[in-house]
């Protein structure tokens, strides 16, 4: 498939700024990929597609406030730094990103927060944005991290607002994010509150988690047109193997495994044995899911609404098919549907 065939024309004032009031009150698109049906439901409504034989895969990641303001030694000339990941914590080395990254060399010193009281140096030029950072600071290595994310602001991206806002605090972030290390959240489990996962609990639905720490490349623009030439930045993964033996096991035993977003998608297709068996797994997965693609572990997808071209899109066609997926973003445009990670949602089954 190519690129093109991946564009549809969208405004900005479909793309969600803030998210529903409630978690669970974002309204749910149902789309039926064996014949094409759809349906138009509350969130909460997701329950009424669920049995007791089912199990629902959560991405427990943690998003930390990735994006610092600061300031370059000498000239004063403000910097903003996207941390990527910690690199080494005995050094405190980060591996960053720079904007604009044009004014900043390998030697010089940026300075953070009231009276500059955090400082970095920059020791490498990754990439043509892309840099290493060691900060200077005496204390415990959590005492830095502390100081780090005090000062840090929940990473939204600048295509839904510009800064972000005491809202995102929570609100970028799942109920249950657990293990600390992403960038971006996972949008799809945005979406679960504590009362529907209560009822979820009472119904039965069995739940399980894997850990996908989302980094930058999800956002990343995809500029080959021809999709197999496309490379994802490696990401994190640990499937735990009490997690890969429950889902097994659900199968076996003729339930369905709901994927909790494209993340929950590729990381369960990365750990696969020959006869379609999800194992345990811990390393890094640069894993691209586009259409054809045959799936071996998911039987149904929870989604947001993605942008155009996106690779996230791409993932979601693969599921549900891409000429019902397209099919159906045009029926939520013509709806008013809310896109983006802070919009509505989509069950496929």
């Amino acid at each position: 498939m190519k690129l093109s065939q991946f564009n549809y024309p969208i405004t900005p004032e479909y793309i969600a700024k803030y998210p529903a009031k409630y978690r669970d009150e974002s309204r749910l698109m149902i789309l039926n990929r064996k014949n094409g049906e759809i349906e138009h439901k509350i969130f909460k409504d997701l329950l009424d597609y669920t049995s007791e034989k089912d199990i629902f895969i959560f991405n427990d990641t943690k998003v930390f406030p990735a994006r610092l303001s600061g300031n370059k030694e000498k000239t004063g000339a403000e910097i903003e730094v996207f941390l990527l990941r910690e690199l080494n914590s005995d050094q405190k080395l980060w591996d960053v990103l720079v904007d604009p990254a044009r004014k900043i060399r390998i030697g010089n010193k940026l300075y953070f927060g009231e009276n500059d009281s955090l400082v970095a140096e920059v020791i490498d030029n990754t990439t043509s944005r892309g840099r290493t950072l060691r900060f200077l600071f005496d204390g415990t290595h959590e005492e830095f991290k502390a100081t780090l994310f005090q000062m840090g602001e929940m990473p939204v991206p600048k295509w839904i607002r510009a800064k972000a806002e005491s809202i995102d605090n929570e609100r970028y972030q799942t109920i249950y994010a657990r293990n600390e290390g992403a960038v971006a959240a996972p949008a799809a489990g945005l979406h679960f509150s504590r009362e529907l996962m209560k009822r979820m609990e009472i119904k039965g639905v069995n739940t399980t988690y894997i850990t996908l720490h989302m980094g930058l490349g999800n956002f990343r623009t995809v500029d080959v047109e021809d999709l197999s030439k496309h490379k994802m930045d490696s990401e994190q993964l640990i499937i735990k193997e009490e997690s890969a033996e429950a889902i097994n096991t659900t199968k076996e035993r003729g339930g369905r495994a709901f994927a909790i977003g494209v993340t929950v998608l590729r990381a369960v297709e990365t750990s696969v044995t020959t006869q379609g068996k999800l194992k345990p797994f811990t390393g890094w997965t640069n894993k691209f899911i586009f259409p054809p693609y045959s799936f071996s572990v998911p039987d149904a997808l929870i989604t947001n609404f993605h942008l155009p071209q996106s690779t996230m899109l791409m993932s979601v066609a693969a599921f549900g098919g891409f000429d019902m997926v397209m099919n159906a973003y045009q029926v939520a445009l013509k709806e008013g549907y809310r896109f983006g990670t802070y919009g509505d949602a989509m069950l496929i089954i």
